[in-house]
Order: structure tokens, then C-alpha cells, then sequence
């Protein structure tokens, strides 16, 4: 039994972020979750789909964020319980029926979880979603902790039912990936069947029904306004002049830095975990009770904004700061000794930082040396990549390199250098139309499997339709690699309990209209440089579907292993290493021993055996393992 499912109430598991979400909708009775995986929210979907093989629960892995939650509102305006969740910059793609779902509403709960990412751990940008809440006049709940994750997203199911509206769930990567105790309740079983009551003026969202809608959403804005006020999730805490105003995870800076300066008798903390709509009564009140305000939140001035308007709405003439350049950064993730200082610098206490530990005297100390982001040894996009600027060398052309999210963005760099505009999911396809257009050197774009599903599809018709120029790589591995190996619907090697049906993307390739199509497994550089030959002499859109499995996958799904192992010959001697200024394997190294034999060797313990190399080099050779 999956440990999330277990009965018993009142048991201590230790959690991550993400796990304790899914144990507080079980807990709520979820019925019906959806998501397209995304870091740092992927662990959401994960735990969801082991769950619905176990239980009662409907789960999706859909094909872009759109979908998820245009899906899950149909569960949740049938009156069932739905969950969809997302990273960040997937409330973008969702964001249009978001913004129509708030006039119309639900009936079943229904709670968005929307990962945030400061630092951009694993993300194109840094965007702070608190302020979808106000562009949509949803409710947004943010926990501080694992425990608050579990007991807020209950919670957020019980403020849906009672507004008809969804609610927003707002994490970090922090709180995401956090681990902490959390004491388990009850499980609600869930109500998988419901109805949808027909009411055309309330669900169509045509202008004239939109107009009353707007009206009621925002009626229904104040109630969460006063719900907010009275949440057991905002508190003040503490005693003194002193004010901080805080929420989320810099909660928990905050509180390690009051301690450490020694200062709980001097400090008022406003903790805000119900942020939106914003709790005016409770904060005016906080106001009153102190003589000056450090706000502490990650990304941007939302608390502090907030916080100055209420001031002054109210006639309060305090100083607020927060986002300053000799306080906190909107730039990036905070950290305790951060905090703790800029508290120090505010308040004006005698504070001197610790100095860092200084590693580099210690004899003993490890240290571990950086690691830059790399293709893993033996995956096919190295060699889809090595065959595209191959050809393109033995031809003397240069072309410029659309690329997309996922693993395969890693091209950018050296010795590959095969991403040169890179801006959202699905971009590729649809930029490399307009630099098509507007330049005269070939473009060649890069789209992941699960991208291309996600909204690659719809670029690709409109290049058919307006007759742009370009050739788009698709890079077939078989799953959701970047984000841990999920299934899409082009996966063939399925995970246990997937059912789904596979589609293929040549054919919906050729249904675009696309003439030239090639499908080749990148491994064999002949036949895939082949393909790109034929596609730069032609004059005209052309397709390569590039089908290897992912070798991780591969070896997870299959325990496939390596059946041949490649050594460097003895031959290599004359300083050559073109096979690492070419393609950059990292299992391939230049040989620094004293009594080196070859310029170069590959480490038996990297190397999967994908033959690749053998392929250009004839210096290297397999060997039975």
C-alpha cells in the first residue's frame, strides 16, 4: 500500500512539501487530479498516479496545463472534488481558463497548486504567482511547512465548496522539496461520481452572462476577504514595538533569526498563510501595534505593497520596508543568515555575521568539485546533435538553433552549442518560423517528445498552413525525462498501470501536412545524417523525428543493461582529442596518468555503451562485457 493511503490517524510520517499536499487532498476526499509535470510541483502528480492504481482516485497525466485544468474543472463543476497542479510557469499556458473559471466557478472543490521558483533551480524564470491570485480575485493559501502544506490544502477544498470558486495553493521550491513531520487525519473517502446541473447564465461564459459573473466574483472576493481575516492560518505573534510581516517559507527565517538575535520580546510577526484577498482588518490591526515594519518575502513587494496601502487607507504613518537595495533583493531565493542579518541591519542591533568556515586551510576537508548541467553519457540527443553540426561543417553552412524545455536545452553548451533562442514550451517551432522568415541563414529548431505533444502540435500546423522554411528536430525519447520520467501520450516502453493509448508523432506529423518526414534513431550517425542532408538541400519544411529511448528510462523500465564496452585503442596517441571538442560525452576524458598510452579514455563506469563514438572514431573499439 502506498504510505500516503495509510488509515491510520494521528501517525507521524516525515514528508516532503509536495507529499504532504497529496496526503491533505486524500484527506479532503480528492476524486479526480490532474497535472502536466514540471519542477518543483512534479512529486504532486507522481504520488497521485501510484495512488490511483490503489484507490478510488482519477488521475492524469495531461497534455499541457491547459488541458489539466480545463479537465479538472469539468470534474469540479460536476460537483466532485478535483486537484490540478503545475510549476509556475505552467499557470501561464492555464492562465485563459483560469481568468473565465473564476467568473463561472465550481461546484466540487477544487484547489490549483502552483509551484513557484525562486533562484530558477529549474526554471526559465523566477515570476512570483501570488499575483495571479489578484489578477484572477481567487483566494491563494501559502504554507510555511509540510504541516501547513497538508492542513492548508484541506482546507482549500472546504473554501472552494463554500465560495464555488477555485482556490489557489501557492508553494516554493523550498516548501516543495522541504521535509518535515506530519501528523496524519482522517481520510474522507472520495465522491467519484457527481452531476452537472445545467444553468447556461452562470457556466457559458458568453458577454452578457460574463458581466453578472464578474459581479458575483467579486461579491464572493469580499467573503474570502473577511475568511481571511478570521484564518486561523494569519496570526500575530509575539510581543514588542518591533514589527515583521512575512509568509511562507521566509516564515521560517524569520522565526531562526528572532532566536538567534535574541530579540523575542522585542518582535511582533505577522504571519500570513491566507494572502489573498488581503486580510486589511487583521494587518491595519498589526499596524497599530508597532512603530516601524520589515517585510519579509521572497520575489516581489506583494506584503509590503499590501501592507502600505493599508497604512495609509487607515491614516497610519509607520515606515515599511521590505524591497530596498540595503535590505532584500527581489532577486532569488532568501536564507536564514541573509535574514538574520537584514533583521539585524533594520533593527539596529550591535549584530557582527559569523565568518564562513574556511574549508581551504583544512587538509581534511572534501572538496567536491563543481559539476556543470550535462547530457548524461550515452544520451541520444548528443548524437542527434553531433549529426545536425557534422553535417553542417562538411556542408560550410551555419545555421541558427530554435530550441525548447527539457533535458535537451543542455545543447547550449560547448562543444555542442545547438540552442541559440530559448523562451517557453513549444517556442521552438513557432519562432523558428519568424527567424525563418527574417534571415537567410537555415534554421534548424529542437522540440522534446512531450513538448511537442504539449504545444508544439499547433506551431507546426501554422508553419504547413503559412509555408515557413525550416527544418524541427523532434527528440522522440520515449517520456517526460527532465522532469522524472513521466509517460506522454507518445510513450511505447509504459509505466506499471499506465493504459493509455499510444500516439504516434510521425503520423500526426504527416497530419499537419508535413511532406518531408524522416523518423531515425540518432545512435546511428549515418542514417541520421542522412535525413539532415535531405532536409538542407530541400527547400521546404522538413521534419526529423529523432527515436531513441531515454537510456535512464530504458534501464528503469526494461533493467536493460550494458552489453558492450568501449575502450580507446592504443593508436590514439597523437593528441587528438576531436572527440571531445566535437561531441563532449562526459565519459570521454583526455588521459593526464604520468605513463599515458592514449590521449584518451572512457570511464568503464559512465560509459553505457551506446557505440556512439565508434561511430566517428576509429581509434575506439567495443569489448564483450
Amino acid at each position: 500500500m502506498h504510505p500516503l493511503l495509510t488509515k491510520e490517524v494521528g501517525k507521524k510520517l516525515l514528508l516532503l512539501g509536495n507529499e504532504a499536499i497529496v496526503r491533505g487532498a486524500l484527506e479532503a476526499g480528492v476524486a479526480f487530479a490532474t497535472t502536466y509535470p514540471g519542477t518543483p510541483a512534479s512529486e504532486i502528480g507522481d504520488n497521485f498516479f501510484r495512488i490511483a492504481t490503489e484507490s478510488e482516485l482519477y488521475f492524469e497525466y495531461s497534455t499541457n496545463e491547459k488541458v489539466a485544468l480545463e479537465t479538472a474543472a469539468g470534474a469540479a463543476v460536476s460537483g466532485i472534488r478535483a486537484m490540478c497542479s503545475m510549476k509556475h510557469v505552467g499557470l501561464n499556458v492555464a492562465a485563459d481558463p483560469l481568468m473565465t473559471l473564476a467568473y463561472v466557478g465550481v461546484r466540487g472543490g477544487m484547489v490549483i497548486v502552483t509551484a513557484d521558483d525562486p533562484s530558477m533551480f529549474s526554471s526559465q524564470n523566477e515570476q512570483d504567482n501570488r499575483i495571479y491570485a489578484r489578477l484572477s480575485n481567487l483566494p491563494m493559501l501559502e504554507p510555511a511547512s509540510a504541516q501547513e502544506a497538508k492542513e492548508m490544502t484541506e482546507a482549500a477544498f472546504e473554501i472552494s465548496e463554500a465560495l464555488e470558486l477555485p482556490v489557489l495553493l501557492r508553494t516554493t521550491t523550498r516548501l516543495s522539496h522541504c521535509r518535515g513531520i506530519v501528523t496524519t487525519g482522517l481520510l474522507k473517502p472520495p465522491e467519484t461520481r457527481g452531476a452537472f446541473e445545467k444553468e447556461s447564465c452562470r457556466f457559458v461564459a458568453v458577454p452578457a452572462s460574463a458581466r453578472v459573473r464578474h459581479k458575483v466574483l467579486l461579491s464572493q472576493n469580499e467573503k474570502a476577504r473577511e475568511m481571511a481575516c478570521t484564518s486561523l492560518f494569519n496570526t500575530i505573534t509575539g510581543k514588542g514595538r518591533w514589527g515583521i510581516a512575512t509568509s511562507g517559507i521566509a516564515y521560517n527565517y524569520v522565526a531562526d533569526a528572532i532566536k538567534d538575535l535574541g530579540i523575542q520580546d522585542r518582535v511582533k510577526v505577522l504571519k500570513l498563510g491566507f494572502t489573498y484577498p488581503f486580510p486589511e482588518k487583521l494587518t491595519a490591526e498589526f499596524i497599530r501595534s508597532v512603530e516601524k515594519i520589515l517585510v519579509v518575502e521572497e520575489l516581489e513587494p506583494i506584503l509590503e505593497d499590501n501592507l502600505k496601502v493599508t497604512a495609509q487607507t487607515n491614516g497610519l504613518a509607520i515606515p515599511i520596508a521590505g524591497k530596498d537595495p540595503e535590505l532584500f533583493s527581489r532577486l532569488y531565493e532568501y536564507d536564514p543568515g541573509m535574514v538574520r542579518e537584514v533583521i539585524a541591519r533594520f533593527f539596529e542591533l550591535d549584530y557582527t555575521s559569523p565568518e564562513p568556515v574556511d574549508i581551504k586551510e583544512n587538509p581534511e576537508a572534501v572538496q567536491v568539485p563543481m559539476r556543470p548541467p550535462n547530457l548524461c553519457a550515452g544520451c541520444p540527443h548528443r548524437a542527434t546533435y553531433y549529426a545536425v553540426t557534422s553535417v553542417l561543417r562538411e556542408a560550410h553552412t551555419e545555421a541558427v538553433f530554435p530550441s525548447d524545455i527539457g533535458c535537451y536545452t543542455l545543447g547550449l553548451l560547448p562543444p555542442l552549442q545547438t540552442a541559440d533562442f530559448v523562451i517557453c514550451m513549444g517556442s521552438s517551432v513557432s519562432s523558428a518560423a519568424g527567424m525563418s522568415r527574417a534571415i537567410d541563414k537555415r534554421v534548424i529548431a529542437f522540440i522534446g517528445d512531450s513538448t511537442f505533444f504539449h504545444s508544439g502540435i499547433t506551431g507546426l500546423i501554422n508553419a504547413v498552413h503559412n509555408r515557413h522554411n525550416f527544418i524541427l528536430v523532434i527528440l522522440d525519447t520515449g517520456t517526460t525525462a527532465m522532469t522524472g520520467h513521466q509517460p506522454h501520450p507518445g510513450v511505447e516502453i509504459t509505466l506499471p498501470g499506465w493504459d493509455k493509448l499510444y500516439i504516434s508523432i510521425e503520423a500526426i506529423v504527416r497530419a499537419c501536412g508535413v511532406e518531408q518526414v524522416a523518423v531515425v534513431n540518432p545512435t546511428n550517425l549515418a542514417e541520421t545524417k542522412v535525413a539532415v542532408k535531405e532536409a538542407l538541400e530541400s527547400n521546404r519544411l522538413s521534419v526529423i523525428v529523432a527515436k531513441a529511448p531515454c537510456p535512464l528510462y530504458e534501464a528503469r523500465m526494461l533493467g536493460k543493461k550494458k552489453k558492450e564496452a568501449f575502450v580507446v585503442g592504443p593508436e590514439c596517441n597523437m593528441d587528438c582529442t576531436e572527440c571531445i571538442d566535437t561531441f563532449g560525452c562526459p565519459a570521454l576524458y583526455k588521459n593526464t596518468a604520468p605513463d599515458a598510452k592514449t590521449t584518451m579514455i572512457i570511464n568503464e563506469n559512465l560509459c553505457i555503451g551506446c557505440g556512439v563514438c565508434a561511430q566517428f572514431c576509429k581509434k575506439i573499439r567495443a569489448e564483450k562485457v
